[in-house]
């Protein structure tokens, strides 16, 4: 078939190729290159990247709804759309376009996670479980028909980078198995149950504020929900103090005031959370490192000094 392929990061690759390799025709609409790191590098979209080395020809739209985008995608005449992580809404005159209309990849078991962060949210929520769904595009926020779902337990100190890796290849994997069903004209449409809806928000740097008063766990999940970006934080002394990792322990300080801090080079460094405590294993300081406790505190101490 000719696909016409909308996506992003590193997320969308997986299907992507997938998709070459099972010899279907591609062309990949992706977000134009923005600057990136201190420098303002500008820098393309992985997407675009993979594709330009495999020799799929690229298209990028800051809106791919304009006219412009239109007319790109009428042009290319997809038998099929489909989005990974593209990053932008799509209007009814785009999914006019393919005859097989347009299926996404979504990184939740939907109707749950409808949004744009729904793997990093069902962390920071301590969900269990979570999966891949493929869905048919409408012009709602992920409201379309379920078409395929695929299901993985959530591991305890797994973080969103990760949990982004594993569903990235469970989804070219999902997808596989959808475009099989298309062909076979075996694909079953099943709409969504909109009394099982939930929606995540965008993350924003604020999200990864920790708040000690919460549970321990509470906290524990929001800095792994917010590994890599936005970053979990806290204030040590009005100065930004980033939480990369963090272990539970179930085992309480001397002290119960939220944000305690004790422990040394050689114990480590462990905070105190509404419950219980928690180790801390990587942190950064402004203008520092990024440094395991142990290594961190063998250059200063924080016995006694509180987060907040």
């Amino acid at each position: 078939m000719r696909i016409a392929f909308l996506g992003t990061p590193e997320f969308a690759i997986p299907s992507m190729d997938m998709l070459l390799q099972s010899g279907h025709t591609l062309c990949l609409f992706t977000q134009p290159d923005r600057p990136v790191g201190r420098h303002a590098t500008l820098t393309p979209p992985p997407t675009k990247s993979y594709a330009l080395e495999h020799g799929i020809p690229v298209l990028q739209f800051e809106k791919i709804r304009l006219p412009e985008g239109v007319a790109a995608l009428k042009s290319f005449a997809p038998d099929l759309m489909v989005t990974a992580a593209f990053g932008q809404i799509l209007s009814a005159e785009n999914l006019a376009i393919p005859k097989y209309g347009c299926i996404n990849v979504h990184g939740s078991l939907l109707p749950k996670y409808r949004g744009a962060a729904p793997i990093q949210w069902a962390l920071i929520n301590g969900e269990r479980e979570t999966g891949i769904t493929t869905m048919m595009t409408d012009i709602g926020m992920d409201t379309g028909d379920i078409l395929l779902t695929d299901h993985i337990s959530i591991a305890d100190d797994v973080t969103a980078g990760q949990l982004f890796e594993e569903l990235s290849v469970l989804g070219a994997e999902t997808l596989r198995r959808t475009i099989l069903a298309l062909e076979a004209g075996t694909l079953v449409r099943i709409p969504q149950n909109e009394a099982e809806a939930t929606r995540c928000p965008m993350l924003k740097k604020e999200h990864g504020k920790l708040d000690f008063s919460e549970p321990a766990r509470s906290v524990h999940n929001r800095v792994r929900g917010t590994n890599p970006w936005p970053g979990a934080y806290a204030f040590l002394n009005g100065e930004t103090l980033k939480i990369h990792r963090t272990r539970l322990i179930g085992r309480q300080l001397n002290s119960g005031e939220p944000g305690f801090l004790s422990g040394g080079a050689k114990m480590g460094l462990f905070v105190q959370c509404r419950d219980y405590c928690l180790e801390i294993l990587e942190l950064q300081a402004v203008g520092g490192k990024r440094l395991q406790a142990r290594e961190f505190l063998a250059g200063c101490s924080l016995e006694g000094k509180v987060l907040n």
